[in-house]
């Protein structure tokens, strides 16, 4: 039986793990806005540069629940959640070693192959990652922690992008694309080492209805979820505001490198300028939810998100975008914060991994539908009209949050 003494000393630990793995993990994402600008480069089409972000939502939208359903019985989440961390982040390296020993016309295949095998271990990661972080922050402490993780990750992500973006015009392509996903991909050996030192206590699995047949056990989970009113009206809303913010994912490094003739370095201060302020926002918003409430940074990170899309297309200037994309990151900070511990007040603690994994299942068929969309209204109206689209996606979904929902 752990004592309190020994409880407090286990939270201050697994708090201080936390922030280290996203150290690890911040310096291989660095590499992840350069990979549909990667396929671009090498001559990848509108639709495959849509694929690459749409395949983790088609394994996701597919397995989500069944992952979901194996890790509600799991007394242990933590290894599942290193691993799959692990795995994913391997995938750069991957990247950078074949598509340097392989001739220059299989390269987009082989990296979309790569990244079609990491939707596996992503889907897992996805649904592990809010259940471990829920339950080492508890429900009042989700804030502070994943404000100073993502603060630390956005401080890792600005120092590395600044040294990546400066070293990677100094080597011809791809060599310098390969070299970057293959250095970078030493974070995750990083966030492995510590995301496994999480200590969380060893639970129990509820105990689930019997199920005769394939039919109960789907209406017996339908039921479970029908009991929950408030997480299937959050999931819902989230579910078409984050479809708005996915449809423009492809098109956004398309627009910046067709249509602004974008160098690599400017694409990576746009980034830097994103994240820098997004480190700003880690403090002022978890500040904003405790003098004005939830209900506010959700507002207000849900309309300030409108504009990146709309102003990008109506003045496609480098200076310009830097300041939007600044402007953007304080309220992407506050979005990733709200949406997070909103969702996460509506979850049943019991059956984490069960309504985390519907969620994301949700999320997963925005990332099949949205990306293909975007890029073929792309095709048909133009880069810059998808971005507006997506814009005036985003101002419904707004809409949505800014009606209350009639009381139960």
């Amino acid at each position: 039986m752990i004592n309190e003494s020994e409880q407090q000393e286990i939270q201050k630990h697994n708090f201080r793990y936390v922030q280290i793995d996203a150290v690890g993990v911040s310096i291989s994402n660095v590499a992840a806005p350069f990979l549909p600008v990667f396929l671009t480069r090498l001559g990848a089409s509108n639709f495959q540069v849509g694929l690459l972000t749409s395949m983790p939502g088609i394994t996701g939208f597919v397995l989500a629940i069944i992952v979901g359903r194996f890790l509600q019985t799991r007394s242990n989440i933590i290894p599942w959640y290193s691993l799959s961390r692990l795995l994913v982040i391997s995938c750069f390296a991957l990247t950078g070693l074949l598509t340097s020993i392989l001739s220059k016309e299989y390269t987009v295949i082989a990296t979309l192959a790569i990244w079609a095998f990491a939707t596996l271990p992503q889907t897992a990661l996805a649904v592990a990652f809010s259940v471990v972080m829920n339950t080492v922050a508890g429900p009042e402490g989700r804030y502070a922690l994943l404000s100073r993780r993502w603060a630390i990750f956005g401080l890792t992500s600005v120092v590395m992008t600044f040294f990546v973006t400066r070293i990677i015009d100094l080597v011809a392509f791809p060599r310098n694309y390969q070299m970057m996903f293959l250095g970078l991909s030493a974070g995750g050996l990083i966030s492995y080492y510590f995301s496994n030192q999480i200590k969380l206590p060893i639970q129990t699995p509820p105990v689930l209805a019997p199920s005769k047949s394939v039919f109960d056990s789907a209406r017996n989970y339908f039921s479970l979820i029908r009991g929950a009113p408030a997480f299937t009206s959050f999931a819902t809303k989230k579910f078409v505001y984050l479809s708005a913010m996915t449809l423009s994912q492809p098109i956004m490094p398309l627009f910046l490198v067709r249509e602004v003739k974008a160098t690599d370095s400017q694409i990576g201060m746009i980034t830097m300028a994103m994240t820098t302020v997004m480190l700003a926002g880690y403090f002022i918003w978890p500040w904003s939810s405790r003098k004005y409430g939830g209900r506010f940074v959700l507002l207000a990170t849900t309309f300030g998100m409108i504009f990146y899309p709309a102003l990008t297309a109506a003045t496609p200037q480098i200076p310009l975008i830097i300041l939007y994309a600044a402007i953007a990151g304080l309220f992407q900070s506050g979005l990733d914060l709200v949406f997070f511990d909103e969702l996460m007040k509506t979850v049943p603690p019991e059956y984490g991994a069960t309504f985390v994994s519907l969620a994301q299942s949700m999320q997963y068929l925005s990332a099949i539908v949205a990306p293909l969309v975007g890029t073929l209204l792309a095709d048909s109206i133009g880069l810059g009209g998808a971005l507006w689209i997506s814009a005036g996606l985003r101002l419904v979904g707004f809409l949505l949050f800014l009606r209350k929902d009639a009381p139960a």
